[in-house]
């Protein structure tokens, strides 16, 4: 059985199964809207229902209070459909986006390999291509859980019959446990995608006497900034590029030479490692702090004029999120990536930024 969601402002109709969310029939009909933890738990795909009855699933009562649900708003993520429903949702024009319905894939694991003491690299071949734009990301089913995870995109577009997956051994995580310790190289694996609108604004770089760029990533959040940075320089980009790229320590600065090679291939490419917590001795003489410290040095804290994309754990968002409107960037120049997990998601959200 199927119902009729209707989606307002847009006039948009479109079928929906019976035990199939909201979100999920949109993005698969190529219809965005806002969303981050598909778990219920941050609020962002937060829509208000105007006509007809649905289900609200497992949003939590924290991200949907009571006055809330009756005030007739939901989750889009868990909420299903009881009856033909309209919504209204806020759906922004971006015009550098392209319309990618979501779609069901299997992979064969080609390759895993160790890069550092808690990253391992996996790449995946499709049973098809998949179009997806730089910076986006796919849910990978956990066989194991019966659920999905979801892992950033680390290689480009041209590269559209495979993905590439950085993935970091989480303490206690029951789905990056059985990545890391029981896939092996010719396991298959069920995903979908491509998810997301982390991506560069290619129009903002192509006009305004072209914008430079400013990437800031730490952990396994390199894999969308790599994936962007890599499909830049493919199609011939000659703007100027700065990477700042944070791990603790020299032994988990996966990707190293990968990026080293890049800038030396690339003159516009500035990159810049930053060790949190190398030894004192170690013979490291690169630079030493968290991403927004070394980045503020390097920008003498002036970072009018660019463009600033993000990547990474919820706190070097944040802290970089301040340090950049401290040096005169603001939220119109500034586009992020972080996945919530659970824990993450009940943490207050930043009062500096309305989209993360």
């Amino acid at each position: 059985m199927s119902y009729t969601l209707t989606i307002e402002p847009i006039a948009q109709t479109l079928e929906v199964e019976d035990d199939q969310t909201i979100l999920d029939a949109c993005l698969r009909a190529g219809i965005w809207l806002p969303h981050a933890c598909c778990h219920g738990l941050c609020a962002t795909c937060k829509v208000r229902v105007t006509d007809g009855e649905i289900e609200h699933g497992d949003a939590s009562p924290f991200a949907l209070m009571d006055f809330e649900r009756e005030e007739g708003k939901t989750l889009a993520c868990c909420a299903t459909l009881q009856s033909d429903v309209t919504i209204e949702a806020d759906i922004d024009d971006e015009p550098d986006a392209i319309v990618i319905p979501v779609s069901d894939f299997k992979a064969e694991v080609i390759s895993i390999d160790e890069v550092s003491p808690t990253v391992k690299i996996f790449r995946l071949k499709l049973d098809r291509a998949m179009t997806f734009q730089a910076g986006q990301y796919v849910n990978v089913e956990i066989p194991s859980l019966g659920e999905r995870r979801a892992f950033s995109i680390a290689n480009p577009p041209s590269r559209p019959d495979e993905v590439e997956l950085q993935i970091r051994m989480v303490p206690g995580g029951a789905g990056t446990t059985y990545l890391h310790q029981q896939l092996a190289v010719g396991d298959t694996l069920d995903l979908a995608g491509p998810y997301g609108r982390f991506f560069v604004r290619k129009s903002a770089h192509q006009n305004n006497g072209g914008l430079p760029m400013i990437f800031m990533a730490g952990g396994s959040g390199l894999s969308s900034p790599l994936a962007m940075i890599e499909d830049l320089l493919g199609e011939g980009c000659t703007l100027p590029i700065t990477l700042v790229y944070g791990q603790r320590n020299q032994a988990e600065l996966y990707c190293h030479d990968r990026l080293t090679e890049l800038a030396t291939q690339h003159p516009n490419l500035r990159y810049v490692p930053a060790l949190s917590n190398e030894p004192e001795g170690s013979g490291w003489s690169g630079a030493r702090g968290f991403v927004h410290d070394v980045a503020k040095e390097l920008f003498d804290n002036d970072f009018s004029g660019h463009k600033a994309y993000l990547c990474g754990p919820p706190a070097m968002i944040d802290a970089c999120l301040s340090t950049l409107m401290q040096g005169r960037l603001f939220e119109r120049d500034i586009y992020t990536e972080k996945f919530l997990s659970a824990a993450d998601a009940q943490r207050t959200r930043s009062p500096l930024f309305r989209s993360v």
